[in-house]
């Protein structure tokens, strides 16, 4: 399964848990575990079937360009960065 650490923002809906191991072989099927086991997790992290905007994705230590087509494997690492702004 891999391995999802979660965001500060988003542990409120995890129990406070910063890292959960998910099945899925993409994106896509993650976060609809996450959103199963956590509801509402899915809807902050993607609108309209789409990362949300201002959301990186970090898989196995390579920023993806692949969005929710990403594929996963079960020793990935998956990280959801929101983007910092500020100046």
């Amino acid at each position: 399964m891999a391995t999802v650490f979660i965001p500060p923002l988003l542990r409120d809906l995890t129990a406070g848990q910063n890292r959960v191991d998910v099945p899925g072989d993409t994106i896509r099927a993650v976060i609809a575990e996450l959103d199963r086991r956590y509801p509402g997790i899915g809807g902050r992290l993607t609108e309209d079937g789409r990362l949300r905007p201002g959301m990186s994705l970090v898989v196995d230590n390579a920023v993806s360009r692949a969005g929710m087509r990403q594929r996963v494997s079960a020793t990935s690492e998956v990280h959801f960065l929101p983007s910092m702004s500020g100046g």
